[in-house]
């Protein structure tokens, strides 16, 4: 009986308080990593005190008046029509707390928006649901895609520590450095965000917005695109790590490697078994959200590629397909997004997956010709 009663004292306790019971919770921000996130932070917490004199003030003032100056004390209001001394002074008070507001206010955003003699320029590009970070002064970059599992989404497995806010490749930046970021989008409206940085911007297809941070701490810091961008809008997290100089050098190098060999590829003699191979990782990346991990897709709106016509009979049809997407329909264009290598592994893994045995392989040199022709 006692046990009963006991869960039954922690189910009405979930009722009545279901964000205590769910959930940590804070009451306030907090500062961040960077200069410009404590900056925030002292100027939030700045407006913040100045509002609760204000409140204290002005209710302190309200209930004495009210209390002090009852009708059954015997007191008869006082009239301030047209009193020249008191508009005056409920102009002006308002008027200095306002500038004294602005002033701390405006040499934060003059910070927040000055994003000359940086360091690093990197270039974020975002696309449903993916990053892309392009290292402009290192010629190099790569997409940045969730990495929490299906099965984790599904609930088939139980949840990481960081579930759907891990990816495969996060974005690495020195410490200590200024780094810019020029922020756009690829199809759709994007919002990157880190909160910890203090940083939040707006990606807009055919603009390009700026913005910078300098991270002083080593460590990994997460967020998340804070638009809504489509159906997978919450699978779209943003991962930054932070590094130590030497470390983030070496890094640069191994990147800047990984590219040169990468485009080596296009090159290679490959046959049907290594295509299949390196396409079943590029589906599970870039398809399988929309057309499932076996290939029977969620019709209407993503078709199923196990026994379609598209992927197994003309190769022409199916290779424009991924790579110019189709106008119209949710399926995009990879042309930009991958390789040569993977859009021809991709090709080849759909051909002969699932039961679609065609036997047939599109080779990286065919692929990068075909792109050239249009």
């Amino acid at each position: 009986m006692g046990v009963h009663a006991k869960r039954a004292g922690l189910l009405a306790a979930g009722l009545l308080f279901p964000v205590w019971s769910r959930a940590d919770w804070t009451l306030n921000m907090t500062p961040g990593v960077t200069g410009t996130s404590n900056d925030i932070f002292s100027l939030h917490m700045t407006i913040l005190w100045i509002c609760v004199i204000i409140g204290v003030v002005v209710f302190g003032v309200m209930f004495w008046s009210i209390l002090a100056h009852r009708k059954s004390e015997g007191h008869k209001p006082a009239h301030f029509h047209e009193n020249t001394v008191v508009e005056i002074l409920w102009t002006l008070i308002p008027f200095a707390i306002l500038v004294a507001m602005a002033i701390p206010a405006t040499a934060t955003l003059v910070d927040m928006y000055d994003t000359e003699e940086s360091d690093i320029d990197i270039k974020i590009t975002g696309y449903q649901w993916k990053w892309r970070y392009d290292y402009i002064n290192d010629d190099f970059g790569f997409f940045s895609n969730l990495a929490t599992s299906r099965d984790e989404i599904y609930n088939r497995t139980e949840k990481s520590e960081n579930y759907l806010l891990d990816v495969d490749n996060p974005l690495v930046i020195p410490v200590g450095k200024k780094v810019r970021f020029l922020v756009t989008a690829n199809d759709v409206i994007h919002s990157w965000w880190v909160p910890a940085f203090g940083v939040k911007k707006d990606a807009i297809p055919g603009f390009i917005n700026e913005t910078w941070t300098r991270v002083d701490e080593p460590g990994i810091y997460r967020g998340q695109c804070t638009e809504l961008c489509g159906k997978d809008h919450g699978f779209m997290p943003v991962v930054v790590k932070a590094v130590p100089q030497d470390e983030y050098d070496t890094w640069v190098a191994d990147q800047v490697a990984a590219a040169e060999k990468e485009r080596e590829l296009t090159q290679k003699d490959w046959t049907l078994d290594e295509l299949v191979a390196r396409g079943e990782g590029v589906y599970a990346t870039a398809c399988a959200a929309c057309h499932q991990p076996d290939g029977s897709g969620t019709p209407p709106a993503f078709p199923a590629l196990k026994g379609s016509a598209i992927v197994t009979e003309d190769m022409a049809a199916h290779l424009d397909v991924v790579v110019n997407g189709v106008s119209g329909t949710a399926m995009q264009a990879f042309g930009k997004q991958l390789s040569e290598v993977d859009l021809a592994a991709v090709i080849t893994y759909e051909r002969n997956a699932w039961g679609n045995n065609t036997g047939e392989m599109v080779t990286p040199k065919e692929v990068f010709d075909y792109k050239n022709q249009q």
